[in-house]
């Protein structure tokens, strides 16, 4: 198949025809970025089980490509796959580490402004790692919030003065260019845009296949200098697992903290030692996820949803909506499952908002969570 030309994209069983992920690789690339991609995007299935996703990966020229690793990997595709693709991806490459032209000068080498120039208007551009280096040069960045590994931010913020680098989250959304932070961080990046493509059953469909956590939040610390508990020291495991059981009920930092016999003080210390959010922040983004599930999967009003998920009233749950994702719950429940499968009756909620919000304001800025509803202040 000639994956250069647009009327020759392969359809699905059911004719729907899927969406293109194009991966750029480059000499050094690191194959654990490569295989995050084709993993995530290859997993994701309909209700029916139809593939979402093709994944095709390219090379500014088709042959073999060296990796950072003692083997090579054989790409059949050159830069005219991008043409076509309606998301592209760039992960990093070893030569980012040793300061390649991009990252050297800030500049793109000719080769790369030829396979980016390929790239339709309006296509989604994402990077894994020091790929935002290319981004920044090409002038995909400039005036955006971005972010890369923690390693790289000095170079970055010396090169690219004009972008607004965070260097302490996993990844960042400005719509249709997106970055992720080390390696990892991809896995949370693909997720959260599939998450935004079909919704958070398809991806967490997707990350129990592939044993992952179905969300981290893009505003999550990227480096957490002790991400599990040293040796017989207590962990807040325990009281998250507990949490995620009792959802519908307020949960107080006294009460969590009590359920491992620590001081609320020791207990958020701990807490955000071993997670990267504080109690509160994390459990108004389990509660998300949880309002997220009923509107996909159920029929149940908007009142019973807050009611289940812990916010306590429709309009609780339409204030923390339009916080996260931009969009009123109404919306969201009408672009993933369709206008006329919700619930009717009354819920309280104000006429629907128009649905291209759930695409057009994704997810990944960093949210703020300073004041819960549904959290007890601890005097």
């Amino acid at each position: 198949m000639d994956w250069g030309r647009a009327d020759e994209r392969e359809p699905g069983r059911g004719g729907l025809r899927r969406h293109r992920v194009a991966v750029l690789v480059r000499p050094g690339m690191l194959p654990i970025e490569l295989g995050i991609v084709h993993r995530i995007f290859g997993e994701a299935r309909s209700a029916s089980g139809e593939e979402l996703y093709t994944v095709v990966t390219c090379a500014l020229e088709p042959g073999e490509v060296r990796t950072d690793a003692d083997f090579t990997i054989n790409v059949a595709h050159g830069p005219e796959v991008l043409e076509t693709a309606d998301t592209v991806v760039l992960p990093a490459s070893g030569i980012d580490y040793d300061l390649g032209t991009e990252q050297r000068e800030g500049r793109l080498s000719p080769p790369m402004a030829d396979a980016l120039a390929r790239i339709r208007p309006g296509t989604r551009i994402a990077s894994i790692c020091t790929g935002a280096f290319v981004l920044a040069a090409a002038g995909l960045l400039d005036g955006r919030r971005a972010t890369t590994h923690w390693r790289s931010v000095d170079d970055f913020r010396r090169l690219f003065p004009q972008i607004e680098l965070d260097a302490d989250v996993l990844y960042t959304d400005e719509g249709d260019v997106l970055t992720a932070a080390g390696v990892a961080s991809g896995v949370d990046l693909c997720l959260h845009m599939v998450r935004c493509d079909h919704g958070a059953a398809v991806a967490n469909d997707v990350a129990r296949r592939t044993v992952v956590p179905p969300h981290r939040e893009g505003g999550q610390a990227q480096y957490v200098r002790r991400p599990v508990p040293e040796p017989q020291v207590s962990s807040t495991g325990a009281a998250r697992a507990w949490a995620l059981e009792h959802l519908d009920r307020p949960l107080s930092l006294r009460e969590l903290a009590a359920r491992e016999s620590m001081s609320v003080r020791t207990f958020t210390r701990r807490f955000r030692e071993e997670v990267g959010l504080s109690p509160v922040q994390w459990l108004t983004q389990q509660r998300i996820e949880r309002a997220r599930q009923l509107l996909e999967e159920t029929v149940l009003t908007v009142d019973r949803v807050a009611a289940d998920a812990g916010f306590g009233t429709a309009a609780s749950l339409r204030q923390h909506f339009q916080v996260a994702l931009g969009v009123s719950p109404r919306a969201y429940r009408s672009t993933f499952r369709g206008a006329g499968e919700g619930a009717e009756g009354a819920d309280g909620e104000e006429g629907a908002q128009g649905v291209q919000g759930v695409q057009g304001e994704r997810e990944g800025r960093a949210v703020a969570l300073g004041a819960v509803v549904a959290v007890s202040a601890v005097g």
